[in-house]
């Protein structure tokens, strides 16, 4: 079942409460997603040559202090910022293959939920009522957000299952739907350079994306080569550093509406999600046609 939501501003009011207008988009979501909620939130760019990173701890019990001592004698200038307590968000003044490396070998305990210069992903095994509060979702602003609430079908309800996903620096996937050849996939992309943390098919389509944009292709040409590689039934909505972009598959079983107004662009599972929007009763709304890429950003995706 599941639930999709992503939402992309055009104003400096809408960036102001984008938390806020995210939460509320996701509480509308929970009948159809209630055993786990995420969000991939895109905010406060670091600096080229800086990497931001997404950490959470399984059980929500980690020293971040003593985390930032322990980055404090790798890196400059390290950044800790802790968002609840078993998330943070690390910033340290190297790349990322570098951070990432460091992480591996000194703190494995740790997950790395996303990593890029802009991109922060939350999710957890919770209710999305208690994921908004626990996380203190509706206080973040940011340019964009794509969020998921999650019924669990094809594997357990975990934290590491949840969506968002990301493989790729600044990238993330949110997916309702189910996808029929993801272990040959699967196995096609770690032959590639691909890294996996779970088994959901929905990292599989994170992944294929990851591949096919670091083989040159854009992300709209990236998204079109789903309809000629991914089978099965689907709508992903993804991000980037710049926007996002979203994609059902030819037959589009799976519902999806959007709409857009001079200060936003969003889409949901349903049209309620999108109700809760300032503007919603003058938006322009329509459902996303089968086999077509819609993309918004601050450049051109294409």
């Amino acid at each position: 079942m599941c639930g999709i939501v992503g939402i992309f501003s055009k104003s400096p009011a809408i960036a102001d409460r984008l938390g806020e207008h995210a939460a509320r988009m996701l509480l509308q979501l929970s009948s159809r997603g209630p055993d786990s909620a995420g969000l991939a939130i895109y905010r406060e760019p670091v600096p080229a040559g800086s990497t931001k990173l997404s950490l959470s701890a399984p059980g929500g019990e980690v020293d971040w202090p003593a985390v930032g001592r322990e980055l404090a004698a790798a890196f400059a200038v390290p950044r800790v910022d802790v968002i609840a307590p078993g998330h943070a968000v690390v910033v340290v003044e190297a790349g990322a293959e570098e951070a990432l490396a460091w992480l591996a070998e000194r703190r494995p305990d740790l997950r790395v939920m996303s990593a890029g210069r802009s991109i922060e992903i939350y999710k957890e095994a919770v209710s999305p009522a208690e994921f908004v509060t626990r996380l203190g979702i509706e206080t973040l602003q940011g340019s964009h957000a794509l969020g998921h609430t999650r019924m669990a079908t094809e594997s357990h309800v975990t934290t590491e299952g949840a969506h968002p996903f990301s493989t790729g620096l600044d990238l993330c996937l949110v997916h309702n739907g189910s996808l029929s050849n993801h272990n040959r996939l699967r196995r096609s992309l770690q032959r590639e350079g691909i890294v996996f943390a779970t088994e959901n098919d929905s990292e599989v389509a994170a992944g294929y994306l990851t591949w096919r944009l670091r083989e040159g292709a854009s992300l709209e040409r990236a998204l079109e080569g789903c309809l000629e590689d991914l089978d099965g039934f689907y709508t992903f909505a993804v991000g980037t550093a710049d926007g996002f972009a979203v994609l059902r598959d030819p037959i589009a079983c799976k519902p999806a509406v959007m709409a857009e107004t001079d200060d936003w662009v969003a889409i949901a599972s349903e049209y309620r999600a999108l109700a809760v929007l300032p503007g919603a009763a003058d938006a322009h709304v329509w459902e996303p046609e089968p086999a077509r890429v819609y993309s918004w950003g601050t450049t051109v995706l294409a």
